[in-house]
């Protein structure tokens, strides 16, 4: 168990946090959420020991072990894989590499074998024996290649680093776990292996993420950070979000009723109150009165942008034709022969564990990189936008807001142009700020006002809900729902993809899979694909036998 004690936190003149008392128990999974900048990720920082309170104290039950996910991406660059995470339980790594300098010694004591002794005690408690094979596990798990296990960090790829921090905090059975955003960057196939994962861990964790249909899956307790206050909901997200609009609900219609009442008491005050023969009464509707208190009602800190793409003109029956085509990226085909049509109200989720294959496609439909052979060909009636996975050539300039968004723009009018960037949250001084000190979720806010003011029929995304918090994702996601053109789009988050898309595809060593289908029903009839392989390949062996 883990618990926060009257937790304050103040920066400067402003408190975070203010008198937090939250109790975190063993068995349950805890979604921390809240708007950007509420403080989510302070918070777990603070329950880690890795930020003191201004006030108050965290409690962890003696003898607990507590394990965080790690965000620095070189820390551990001299240090192979395998190693990395067994660090994850400190101790028994400080054992491992105890136990090997002293037999490593060649003049050997009879007091290092005493401490031998005792090491190696300790370390069979702390199941060292199986630490190699269950880091291995983990691994794999996350589909880091059993030929990885062995290589230095900084050999990896900063996607495949994230998954090997992930098995670290993971490592060992920690009994009290906090992960921030941990599925950032991961694949769609190791989100699912940490979903399974964390629906069988019998200990304590508390996550934060901005993937709604992760908390939907893993958590069984919400504690929504508002107005530097803490709220503990029991239930995923999904009943949060339910309960706590009710509870507003509630709590307007409980004030209507109240302001009746006031009305009442206040008419039969005024009409009676001269009158002798209902004085007594007047006084004792008075009293009443002051005893009627409204409850107060906070908006929330919670801030949604209004997007709305609107298409300049309707397209026609003829979208877009894609033939052969190729493309090698050093060295390596990334694009073999891919060939398909995207029909009128297409809206197409590609999925898979390449993503370079799905960026290089989109960099080559939206004109920014040239195939190696093969054609592609947009429908005279389409317009296109594109929304890349890296931004850093868009913000490389010293434009403000306001100037960076004109050069896109038709209309040069400068209210016209702060109209979309008020609807994207940017109000007032905001306008004038330089795009290149934007932070990453300002930026994909400003890239999404250029799609919605080029008017684009054909809207093409790599990542687009990297760096959102849950609230631009939700409107981003509802934009895309009743957007009536065509949209061409990848995202790791699963609800996003499942309410948008119409149509899955998916870019494999075999050639491209495409299906008009929900992703969900996609994701089953794999699933059992996959079952169907694994059986063929069984009963092929037992013939063998």
């Amino acid at each position: 168990m883990i618990s926060a004690n009257n937790v304050t936190l103040r920066v400067g003149k402003k408190a975070l946090f203010e008198d937090v008392n939250i109790k975190f128990t063993e068995g349950n999974c805890y979604g921390l959420i809240g708007a950007n900048g509420a403080g989510k990720s302070t918070f777990l920082k603070i329950l880690s020991g890795q930020l003191e309170p201004t006030k108050g104290d965290v409690v962890i039950t003696p003898g607990q072990r507590l394990s965080f996910l790690q965000q620095d991406h070189f820390k551990y660059d001299a240090f192979p894989v395998q190693d990395t995470v067994i660090m994850g339980n400190p101790r028994l790594y400080d054992i491992m590499k105890e136990k090997e300098a002293i037999y490593a010694k060649e003049d050997f004591t009879e007091e290092d074998g005493i401490r031998a002794s005792d090491l190696e005690a300790e370390f069979a408690e702390l199941n060292g024996w199986e630490a190699e094979s269950d880091a291995a596990t983990l691994l794999n798990g996350l589909g880091i290649a059993t030929e990885l296990h062995e290589k230095q960090m900084h050999e990896l790829t900063g996607s495949e680093k994230v998954k090997v921090l992930l098995a670290q905090a993971l490592f060992g059975n920690p009994d009290i776990l906090l992960l921030d955003e941990p599925t950032n960057h991961l694949d769609l196939d190791a989100i699912s292996w940490l979903e399974e994962f964390l629906i069988n861990f019998q200990n304590t964790v508390i996550v934060v993420s901005h993937d709604r249909y992760f908390l939907n899956k893993v958590c069984t307790h919400t504690a929504d950070i508002d107005y530097g206050k803490i709220q503990l909901y029991a239930g995923n997200y999904d009943f949060w979000y339910e309960s706590s609009q009710l509870l507003i609900k509630q709590m307007k219609e409980a004030n209507k009723r109240k302001e009746e009442k006031i009305k009442e008491l206040q008419e039969f005050i005024q009409r009676f109150s001269a009158n002798a023969s209902k004085s007594k009464q007047a006084t004792s509707r008075k009293k009443a009165l002051e005893k009627i208190q409204l409850d107060e009602i906070k908006p929330s800190s919670r801030k949604y942008p209004y997007i709305d793409f609107r298409p300049g003109r309707e397209i026609g029956n003829e979208v877009l034709t894609v033939e052969n085509l190729c493309k090698k990226i050093d060295g390596v085909q990334v694009l073999d022969q891919i060939s398909f049509i995207v029909n009128h109200g297409d809206k197409i989720a590609f999925v898979g564990g390449n993503e370079l294959a799905k960026t290089t496609l989109f960099q080559i439909l939206a004109g920014e990189l040239e195939p190696d052979s093969g054609s592609y060909k947009w429908g005279v009636t389409t317009s296109q936008a594109y929304f890349p996975k890296d931004n850093t050539k868009e913000f490389d300039n010293d434009l403000i807001i306001s100037d960076w968004l004109t050069q896109y723009s038709s209309i040069k009018d400068v209210t016209y142009v702060r109209g979309f960037l008020g609807r994207m949250l940017f109000a007032g001084e905001d306008g004038v700020k330089k795009v290149k000190v934007l932070s990453g979720g300002e930026k994909v806010r400003c890239l999404l006002s250029k799609m919605m003011i080029s008017g684009a029929n054909c809207l093409i995304f790599d990542e687009p809900t990297n760096h959102l918090d849950m609230e631009s994702i939700t409107a981003l996601n509802n934009g895309l729902v009743k957007f009536p053109g065509v949209v061409l789009f990848t995202s790791h988050d699963h609800q996003f993809v499942q309410t948008t898309a119409n149509r899955i595809m998916e870019i494999t060593p075999n050639g491209l899979i495409d299906k008009i289908t929900t992703y969900d029903e996609y994701l089953a009839n794999d699933e059992m694909a996959r079952k169907r392989q694994v059986y063929t390949i069984s009963a092929a062996d037992e013939e063998d036998n």
